[in-house]
């Protein structure tokens, strides 16, 4: 088909005697064709006539014609290609659909079968040998301090070798639970991709847990921070149940191998979850130096969202510095998610207030805390009715013609049976349902008509007196301020109880609860450090390992295949629509309506783009005659050989510039202003 049309268009171009008869322009009458000779030395054609030389256009248009039939004729092909792919690919993504919600029940419907068939069967589908796992892209090394450090555990080791398991009872608990009998062990994660790096694992549920080591030397809070970091990973989530650590205070009694929840320690930091509150703790206890007493100080919570560090199952950060200042920071996965200062951020304060109200105060009888009164002097006005109703019937109202006062509003269902086991000594006498009254759909309404209710213009309501400023207004009655005799001052609570080991003393109700890479020390760089050799290999090589978006949307179509519908829409069909708008438009009429009607032809507009186009081809031409003034000079010498043929050159050049003949202008005006041709 291409090919017909392209060959019949080229010939009506041309001129051909066989389509449009010899030298004229094809189905135009008494209109004589132009040859196209081009540019001296160039090869003609419907470019060189219709484009290069401002020759008339009524040539190409046949051309343009047929090229807008048979792209239109190409675009209704694609059209339909594109309806029929998509129907095509829905029907096959519902059945697939339909195939695995089968499958899915078969698979229900075959397990007892499957389990009959015994353990051999089992073992004939094992592989002769096992799959080696892939190799890591991401090699993994222990972690090693670069500075000082008070406490540091990855691990890798394998052993819990330095760590004591508690053998406490907690206090006031029935003796079942009462024990600290959860168990630990040092295990890789589940679906690691750091093969080799191993974490403390939190391994049952419903149980208390309680472990804890000693630092290589007390910390002592004095001129310098305090970075306390590690990692953890709720591997199956979390119900309820905390991640934190304990700071254990350095006291003469301290016995890790009877750490419980009453052991005294200096702060306690991490997250904790229950329920739907998500936390992240950071409390310190400190002590009054009045009464030497302990108080636990909680700081505000973060106003970062904490759920996804919960629920997403990977290793986070957790980070806590402490400064001299007294300022303090929380950061997860480096990160800063909370900040404050001890003496302003936390509940309650530090220091108490200087001055408390007297508990001894009381407020006298006479007090008027009253700051509005009902006016006294107010009188009820005498035509004040304070038993008018609220709503009165409208006298105005008159019953619609075709009311049926004497036809119920509901009557019993003739259809209704009484049911067999109907005993009327036990469930009375049997009634029927009662139904909207048939005949009353067609009318305006059955029953005994009443007027409609509407607002009593005369309703006033209760009366009472207008309120008025009292006087004798005293204000809100408070007890008075006397010294606050528990009062003290600190100014550096930073330099709180000393500590000397770190524990963790959990209860949860969810199992594998990773924590590694604990470091205790003074400076930001050795944390950073350490930071980047544990948490930072485990955050590359679960990038590493996690696909792409367009891997995850495949993942995911091959799990549920009638996503592929939801792909096509979304991806085919906005290209789809950009083609349908973009390339699809009015049918352009043949040209053979326009030569019938002489009417103008949408020609116009590409004749002015072309004459456009023409003022740039002229500046070629004036290029080409410098270029051709430069050779004639240098050709003088030889003019008796090229003398001829120069002057022809010539003479072609001018011609080519002279302005078109009236019989052109005619010709190539825009239809619009063409005076009307006689027969």
């Amino acid at each position: 088909m291409p090919g017909d049309w392209r060959g019949e268009a080229a010939g009506r171009a041309v001129g051909s005697p066989g389509v449009g008869g010899t030298g004229r322009t094809p189905g135009i009458p008494g209109r004589e064709g132009w040859p196209c000779p081009g540019r001296p030395g160039g090869g003609g054609g419907v470019r060189g006539c219709c484009r290069r030389r401002r020759r008339p256009v009524g040539r190409c248009r046949p051309l343009r014609e047929a090229w807008r039939g048979a792209a239109g004729l190409l675009i209704m092909e694609l059209k339909w290609l594109l309806y029929v792919t998509l129907l095509a690919l829905g029907t096959l993504a519902v059945q697939a659909h339909d195939m695995d919600d089968d499958n899915d029940g078969d698979d229900v419907v075959d397990i007892e079968d499957d389990l009959d068939d015994g353990i051999d069967e089992v073992e004939e589908s094992k592989p002769e040998t096992s799959t080696p796992p892939p190799t890591p892209k991401v090699t993994y090394r222990p972690p090693v301090p670069t500075g000082e450090v008070y406490f540091a555990e990855s691990f890798d080791k394998g052993t819990l070798d330095g760590w004591i398991l508690s053998r406490a009872k907690k206090d006031d608990t029935d003796d079942e639970i009462a024990k600290y009998d959860g168990k630990w062990e040092v295990q890789d994660m589940k679906d690691t991709k750091l093969p080799g790096d191993k974490g403390l694992v939190l391994v049952t549920r419903a149980k208390h847990h309680a472990i804890s080591s000693k630092l290589s030397k007390p910390f002592v809070f004095d001129t310098k921070p305090l970075i306390i970091q590690y990692e953890v990973n709720f591997q199956n989530g979390i119900e309820c149940g905390g991640a934190y650590v304990k700071l254990l205070s350095k006291t003469p009694e301290l016995n890790l191998d009877q750490f419980h929840d009453k052991t005294p320690y200096t702060i306690m930091f991490g997250p904790d979850k229950c329920g739907e509150d998500y936390k992240l703790h950071f409390i310190f206890r400190h002590k009054n130096p009045k009464t030497g007493k302990y108080e636990e100080k909680h700081a505000k919570r973060p106003d970062a969202d904490l759920k996804t560090y919960f629920t997403d199952k990977k290793t986070h950060l957790y980070t806590l510095v402490l400064n001299p200042d007294n300022s303090f920071e929380i950061l997860v996965d480096q990160t800063v998610v909370n900040s404050g200062n001890l003496l302003n951020d936390m509940s309650p304060p530090v220091n108490p207030p200087r001055e408390i109200e007297d508990p001894n105060d009381q407020k006298p009888e006479d007090w008027d805390e009253r700051p509005k009164i009902p006016d006294p002097d107010a009188v009820k006005p005498d035509d004040w009715d304070e038993d008018a109703p609220a709503k009165i019937a409208d006298e105005n109202a008159v019953k619609p013609e075709g009311w049926l006062d004497d036809e119920p509003e509901y009557v019993a269902d003739p259809d209704a049976e009484k049911p067999e086991d109907w005993d009327e000594d036990m469930d009375g006498e049997w009634e029927a349902p009662q139904i909207a009254n048939p005949k009353c759909e067609t009318a305006p309404g059955c029953g005994t008509w009443q007027r409609p209710m509407i607002d009593n213009p005369n309703y006033k309501g209760k009366w009472k007196p207008p309120m008025i400023d009292n006087v004798n207004y005293q204000g809100i009655w408070k007890p008075r301020k006397i010294p606050n005799p528990d009062f003290f001052e600190d100014l550096e609570p930073f330099k709180m109880t000393p500590f000397s080991a770190v524990g963790l003393e959990l209860w949860s109700m969810t199992s594998d609860i990773f924590f590694d890479n604990f470091i205790i020390c003074t400076e930001r760089a050795v944390a950073d450090d350490w930071a980047s050799d544990g948490w930072g290999l485990k955050k590359a090589a679960d990038g590493a390992a996690e696909p792409g978006v367009v891997g995850q949307m495949m993942a995911a179509a091959e799990e549920r295949p009638w996503l592929w519908v939801v792909y096509i829409l979304t991806v085919a069909l906005p290209v789809f629509l950009v083609v349908l708008f973009c390339c699809s438009g009015k049918k352009q009429p043949s040209a053979a309506e326009y030569k019938k009607t002489d009417a103008p032809q949408p020609d116009v507009m590409d004749e002015e783009k072309e004459e456009e186009k023409d003022k740039g081809d002229k500046e070629e031409e004036e290029e080409e005659e410098a270029n051709e003034e430069k050779l004639e000079e240098k050709q003088k010498s030889d003019a008796d050989i090229g003398s001829a043929s120069q002057e022809e050159e010539e003479e072609e050049e001018e011609e080519d510039r002279k302005p078109p003949s009236e019989e052109e202008e005619t010709v190539n005006r825009s239809p619009r202003n063409r005076k009307p041709r006689k027969d």
